[in-house]
């Protein structure tokens, strides 16, 4: 169980979380925890979704790991790092947390060197360095062709209203770290814990994972909002394809076989599209930049009508601002050549399916259901607003397949 050290309780060990290099919307900073498993801050009401998880959903939604406390250290020249504690990791209040799938949640403490000083191997992390952490801890002379450097100007549009597509790795996880460590280091308080879910990588299986953020449903704010804020959101909604449509992009990466880069557009780019616009976006999410990946059309159909047809029997259950996560893996594999190209960076098993795909439910901090401990809901029968968006999604992947 997460919480218990195997190397014995009050010896301070400790594992360095870092920035996760493939997140490509949101805003709340997701770190990674290990190979196979990321962390983001606790929110009551997402725990409380995790830990009721109905049985039929849990194939579309990221495995729930548990719980960890999370501190943050500054060094004399202001250098901030982050560090779980796995053995502080039980909320206070809370019962036994146990896995998505029931049984005690996943030993993570074996995945991870130790260290209890920076002399041990734990150091500091300054800009530059965490900077050089997410060029060097991905695969592939992809991400190594420039060096990954975060500008406050690189997220805005050109003078011709156009935002460039980027070719290097996607800057969008270290402007939310950044964001997310300025914030905790204004009210810096070293003996303060801050509570972090655990969480399943999705996309750790995949070498170069292309992966589309979709916000979904047409309304966005949860029922805890303020009245400023609710306004925020429906103008938001309204002046994009929230509305229109009951999706939106949120962000984007995807890999680029005939150049061997990522392209990226972040949550403003997914803003200003109209309908049209969405469609051609959905288009070059599914292009290698060669053609486009008609393969990945039909599996991913199929899984996005399971999904409705999961979301069609969850009665009372809303969810507000949560993002919808399609994942597949750039490189097309052909097994015959797989084997023999030495150059493939950390080569994996496909299967006889090398046009694997996922779809994953991410983000549940807004979402309400009857019998959540944090905020019980009002509502009766299925997100309607959610269905509307992934049958607008379906219905224009079904385009695609057809050559329309």
């Amino acid at each position: 169980m997460v919480g218990q050290s195997p190397l014995g309780a009050g010896e301070g060990r400790a594992v360095l979380l870092e920035p996760f290099v493939h997140q490509v919307g949101g805003h709340t900073s997701m770190l990674s925890y290990d190979e196979h498993t990321v962390c983001k801050p606790l929110v009551w009401q997402e725990l409380s979704f995790y830990e009721s998880l109905p049985l039929a959903m849990r194939q579309f939604t990221p495995q729930y790991k548990g719980v960890v406390s999370v501190h943050l250290k500054k060094d004399s020249l202001g250098n901030l790092a982050l560090l779980a504690s796995p053995g502080l990791g039980q909320p206070e209040g809370r019962g036994r947390l146990d896995s998505a799938g029931g049984d005690p949640a996943v030993p993570l403490w074996h995945r991870r060197k130790w260290a209890t000083s920076p002399e041990h191997g734990l150091g500091w992390r300054s800009h530059t360095q965490v900077t050089r952490t997410f060029r060097d801890s991905c695969p592939g002379k992809v991400l190594l062709r420039t060096d990954l450097q975060y500008h406050s100007d690189s997220l805005l549009e050109d003078a011709n209203g156009n935002q460039p597509e980027r070719k290097s790795h996607n800057p969008w996880g270290l402007h939310c770290h950044r964001q997310h460590l300025n914030r905790m280091s204004s009210k810096h308080n070293e003996n303060k814990l801050h509570q972090f879910l655990l969480l399943e990588n999705v996309v750790s299986k995949y070498s170069f994972p292309c992966i589309l953020d979709l916000k979904m449903g047409t309304r966005q704010h949860g029922d805890d909002a303020s009245e400023e804020k609710k306004a925020r959101h429906i103008k938001k909604c309204e002046q994009s394809t929230s509305a229109s449509l009951g999706v939106r992009i949120c962000g984007m990466q995807v890999y680029q076989a005939d150049t061997g880069h990522f392209l990226c557009k972040d949550k403003y780019y997914g803003r200003k599209l109209s309908p049209e616009g969405f469609r051609q976006t959905l288009r070059q999410f599914l292009c290698s930049g060669n053609q486009l990946r008609t393969e990945l059309l039909e599996p991913i159909i199929l899984r996005l009508k399971a999904l409705l047809s999961v979301i069609r029997k969850q009665s009372s259950y809303r969810f507000y601002s949560s993002s919808l996560l399609i994942i597949y893996d750039g490189q097309e594999h052909k097994e015959s050549s797989a084997a023999l190209d030495h150059h493939l960076p950390f080569p994996k098993a496909h299967g006889a399916n090398p046009s694997r795909i996922d779809v994953r439910m991410i983000d549940f901090a807004h979402t309400t259901f009857r019998g959540s401990k944090s905020s019980p809901s009002p509502y009766d029968g299925p997100d309607h607003g959610y269905i509307f968006g992934l049958e607008n999604l379906i219905k224009i992947l079904q385009n695609f397949s057809e050559g329309k």
